[in-house]
């Protein structure tokens, strides 16, 4: 009897075993970009995750850029972890990264861009580009199957890539600091009626009781220059925003709600870019602290002492491991493509009609 059961914990054990070995050779791997693995690197210690993959970028003589990965990705699910906002360098490792595993065979290749670049480009006027869509492009051309990004800027800023673009709601971080911080008895404001949905989604995820203010804002050729508050704040107020760029939405939303009668005031972005100075206007102005998460990885040495920086690691490794395990998509594929197409429509017009006077091919 005690030899059957050693018999069988053997077998356990060395079916654990060569089912970790399988996983090692055929499981989803992620390759980050080197300023990118320090968003994992917390979340992969001391539980099942998935692989981290090896690549080196090096540039030849000339300045052309190269990269060499590190094992076989033949049959796999591979992500690439990175960023397509400038330095140019970043969306060019991204592409040429993604375009290797594909070409080495991975089945699926899967782009975790936390901060979406060139989303804010949703807008066309005539004459100008749609930085939006041309991003979308450039991923599919590379091999892109799939975009997994925190908090994408809009909605039509994703239904202009041709392919599935998944956005992760930022919301329950957020309202778990509110809560640690006993900050739920404040007023919570959208600095625009872009930022309502996300706004209520933290009052939701906090439980926050007061009703959702907002503030209406008129732009010049210069940026933002007033805004003026829809409804009522208490004397602590948070806002909640997708980007802090310059600062320039949220300089004038404080000014305004300082005018309201705010005293406190605590600020939700989910990518901080601290581009510029305007944005140290700040704490002039009421701002106590500003949350951000770590999708812009020097999120947290840009902004200073008054920014914390919330970790998305784990976020975005839970959301991957359900696409590696996860069901086929073509149907929500199909469905995001013809959104896609009616988008673009919508904004450049339709496409010109074949001039039938033109010889046709013969080729």
């Amino acid at each position: 009897m005690v030899a059957h059961k050693q018999l069988r914990q053997t077998d356990k054990s060395s079916s654990q075993r060569e089912a970790a070995r399988d996983d090692r050779v055929s499981g989803p791997i992620i390759f980050p970009l080197p300023e990118y693995y320090p968003l994992l690197r917390r979340e992969l210690s001391g539980r099942s995750a998935p692989a981290l993959g090896g690549c080196e970028f090096a540039r030849f003589p000339n300045g052309e850029l190269y990269v060499r990965i590190g094992g076989p990705v033949a049959a796999r699910v591979c992500a690439v972890l990175g960023s397509l906002a400038p330095p140019h360098e970043q969306i060019l490792s991204v592409l040429l990264l993604a375009h290797t595993l594909k070409r080495q065979g991975a089945r699926r290749v899967v782009a975790l861009l936390p901060y979406l670049g060139y989303a804010r480009q949703d807008h066309a006027e005539p004459g100008q580009s749609l930085g939006a869509a041309w991003a979308g492009d450039l991923l599919q051309a590379a091999g892109v199957d799939q975009v997994l990004t925190i908090d994408v800027h809009s909605g039509q800023a994703a239904a202009c890539f041709p392919m599935p673009v998944d956005s992760l709601s930022p919301a329950p971080l957020f309202a778990d600091v509110l809560v640690r911080r006993g900050l739920t008895d404040v007023s919570v404001v959208a600095p625009d009626e872009g930022a309502l949905e996300r706004s209520d989604a933290v009052i939701r995820a906090a439980g926050i009781r007061t009703p959702l203010a907002r503030l209406r804002k008129q732009r010049d050729a210069d940026g933002v220059t007033r805004s003026s508050l829809l409804g009522t704040v208490t004397s602590r107020v948070v806002i909640v925003d997708d980007i802090l760029d310059t600062g320039g939405t949220l300089v004038s939303a404080c000014a305004a709600l300082r005018r309201a009668g705010a005293q406190e005031i605590f600020v939700f972005v989910t990518h901080g870019l601290f581009t510029g100075q305007r944005w140290r206007e700040l704490p002039a102005l009421g701002v106590q602290r500003i949350y951000t998460t770590d999708s812009i990885p020097a999120a947290g040495e840009r902004g200073g002492d008054i920014v914390e920086v919330l970790p998305i690691g784990r976020l975005i490794l839970d959301a991957f491991a359900a696409i590696a395990d996860g069901q086929p998509e073509q149907a929500a594929a199909a469905a995001r493509t013809a959104r896609r197409c009616s988008v673009i429509e919508e904004i450049e017009g339709p496409a010109p009609a074949e001039d039938s006077s033109l010889p046709a091919d013969t080729d």
